[in-house]
């Protein structure tokens, strides 16, 4: 088991088949997992605010019977004269494991070089990867294995899209991603996730036709078009997404068993219509929800805490 958790790719296909299997029993289970974390401490670094990242976590250290500190923008010296891998050196002395959610994914690589323990990317601006964790899991739930399962995504190519493309092509599922002119995802990113599909038969697309993406896809997904940080480009971005919203004309060209998924916050009426988002298909609060025990389960592998 690696000792960081910075874009997914840490985690060994085999690793992440089996976090994703202890996530479901801790989900089923709690009570078998209350106090695996006694006396362990979570430092929580947040350059960014969140409500979902935030909660999860802090609630999942203390259901397994440890501590999380917050630590924000204001209450630490990052930022104020101290260099992060300073704070790393810190905080690792003090803790048993660090989360942030940063800006830049530079942060999260400099706090993991400099810790003495584990660090998890809580999101940068190039991944998102305790989410996919939550997602897969989310797909698992409905529909069982998750290989030859097929994920259509659709929006701006930025960490959401990047972390679903290399977590479900680490689960054996085909990706297409419709990304307007301009916004696509990186392209080392998509040739990563291209060569580890290709491992179990399975292909990713891009395109910028949503309605090619979603074709025969199992599950759709769409993320916010202004990420935070981006609002001063809010009404440029609305000009340049028309026609990628996800709506009840588009989620028909997906299957008819197809469920709906977005990390939240979802601004109804740009990316994704009401409709879709508050019907029938959409398993978002489901999937809100298993950020945590995807993450507590995260937690127990990082520190070594799981039955062998």
């Amino acid at each position: 088991m690696t000792s960081h958790f910075l874009t997914g790719e840490e985690l060994s296909v085999a690793d992440q088949a089996r976090l994703l299997t202890l996530a479901a029993d801790i989900k089923a289970r709690p009570e078998r997992y209350r106090r695996r974390l006694e006396g362990r401490t979570l430092a929580m670094i947040f350059q960014k605010k969140s409500t979902r990242t935030r909660v999860s976590f802090e609630a999942g250290m203390f259901q397994l019977g440890g501590h999380a500190l917050f630590l924000g923008a204001d209450d630490i010296q990052i930022g104020r004269g101290e260099t992060i891998s300073d704070t790393a050196r810190v905080l690792s002395r003090y803790v048993d494991l660090i989360m942030a959610r940063v800006y830049a994914h530079a942060d999260v690589e400099e706090l993991a070089a400099t810790s003495r323990v584990p660090v998890i990317n809580g999101l940068s601006d190039l991944h998102h990867p305790c989410q996919v964790l939550a997602d897969l899991q989310t797909i698992a739930e409905r529909f069982g294995a998750l290989e030859r399962r097929h994920l259509a995504y659709v929006g701006d190519g930025n960490n959401m899209a990047h972390s679903l493309l290399l977590g479900c092509a680490r689960a054996g599922m085909s990706v297409s991603v419709a990304t307007p002119e301009g916004y696509a995802c990186r392209p080392e990113i998509v040739a990563r996730a291209r060569a580890q599909a290709a491992a179990f038969g399975q292909s990713i697309v891009t395109t910028t036709r949503p309605a090619e993406a979603v074709t025969g896809a199992d599950a759709v997904y769409t993320d916010v078009w202004a990420s935070m940080g981006q609002e001063q480009e809010q009404a440029r971005r609305l000009r340049d997404f028309a026609g990628f919203q996800v709506d009840a004309a588009l989620m028909a060209h997906a299957k008819p068993t197809a469920i709906f998924l977005h990390c939240l916050p979802a601004h109804r009426g740009e990316e994704v219509s009401a409709e879709v988002c508050d019907g029938p298909q959409s398993v978002i609060f489901d999937e809100a929800e298993n950020r945590l025990h995807a993450q507590k389960a995260l937690m127990l592998m990082l520190l070594g805490e799981v039955d062998s």
